[in-house]
């Protein structure tokens, strides 16, 4: 019986995790110096919960800011609850840390990205045999200043 390390899983899951522990730090001691996140997920993952209006006007994925103003972030094990202000009208969020597809501080040049086999990124190919989400830490170009890039891919077997 053969069995493998599955690299790929394991990486969504420390990556996901790192994601919990910060903003369980933020919830409990609140933003620290120029740190700010941007955080794109899907809007169509079937544990988001968003108001309608924001469903109907982001139906494929959404990107969120936790900078000035954000109230009532809680952390679970499964995702984050927090509330955001979009045009002067405070909306409750609730994203698994599944529906994410990337996490940006942009005050330290840090960014994780989640992408699937069939979004890779210009410039990656996948190994003929890759697994079925390819992982890359990466800045998106618009935030990226002089961060380095690293494609986890390389690492793989």
């Amino acid at each position: 019986m053969s069995r493998e390390i599955d690299y790929g899983n394991l990486m969504h899951s420390a990556m996901r995790g790192l994601i919990r522990t910060v903003l369980q730090d933020i919830a409990e001691n609140g933003l620290p110096g120029n740190h700010h996140f941007f955080i794109t997920f899907d809007t169509a993952h079937p544990d988001v919960e968003l108001a309608d209006w924001l469903s109907d006007r982001y139906p494929g994925e959404m990107t969120v800011v936790m900078q000035h103003w954000f109230d009532n972030l809680t952390v679970d094990d499964e995702g984050f609850a927090v509330t955001l202000n979009f045009g002067d009208s405070p909306e409750p969020l609730y994203i698994p840390y599944d529906a994410i597809r990337t996490f940006v501080d942009p005050s330290v040049e840090f960014g994780l990205r989640f992408e699937s086999a069939d979004e890779e990124p210009e410039g990656y190919a996948a190994a003929p045999d890759a697994e079925e989400e390819q992982d890359t830490v990466q800045v998106p170009a618009e935030e990226k200043k002089n961060a380095d890039i690293v494609s986890l891919d390389s690492f793989r077997k």
